[in-house]
């Protein structure tokens, strides 16, 4: 209920008191769970990102086969209509001096880049791609592309292949820069 209530209202239009409505509580009953909304809105962040984590397992893939990975979850999240438009509020509300979700979504991209760095430098060590790739650079487009397309998806999924033109960016972004 959190989820849907934060994703369709974004979080300073959400009251802790339609949130416990919907769950079936008091908002006592909520502020038992939770201290405070800040903290219910922690709570929600959290599990979806540690489920996410879960999902990708203690050894995720390496080089070029991580960057299929995120085409794969990209795919999956045309599922997850709620989870996408909560990300795509809450991250953007996030920019906002105070907001609570800021060190959250700070701390996630920062992560997010490293691990994309971090594939894309295995690709260079793998020889999937030329050595003198701008891993930074790749980086952060692939992760703009991904972030960009969310909000089209949500605003005309019926316009937007959200896979299929990850997919594409990726292999564009990579023309030239793959050995062989």
């Amino acid at each position: 209920m959190a989820v849907e209530t934060f994703a369709t209202r974004g979080y300073h239009h959400s009251s802790l008191a339609e949130i416990a409505e919907r769950a079936g509580l008091t908002q006592a009953g909520l502020l038992h769970h939770f201290r405070s909304k800040t903290a219910l809105l922690s709570g929600v962040l959290e599990l979806r990102d540690d489920s996410e984590m879960r999902q990708l397992g203690p050894e995720r893939p390496r080089g070029l086969a991580f960057l299929d990975h995120l085409v794969e979850t990209v795919r999956r999240n045309t599922e997850r209509e709620g989870i996408v438009r909560l990300y795509a509020v809450l991250s953007a509300e996030s920019v906002t001096e105070g907001h609570p979700a800021q060190d959250f979504f700070r701390a996630r991209y920062r992560g997010l880049r490293a691990l994309v760095v971090e594939a894309l430098r295995e690709a260079c060590d793998l020889g999937e791609t030329r050595p003198d790739t701008d891993v930074e650079a790749v980086a952060n487009a692939i992760i703009a592309v991904m972030d960009g397309l969310q909000v089209q998806w949500l605003l005309a999924p019926e316009a937007v292949d959200m896979a299929a033109t990850t997919r594409r960016t990726v292999d564009a972004l990579l023309t030239g820069l793959r050995t062989g």
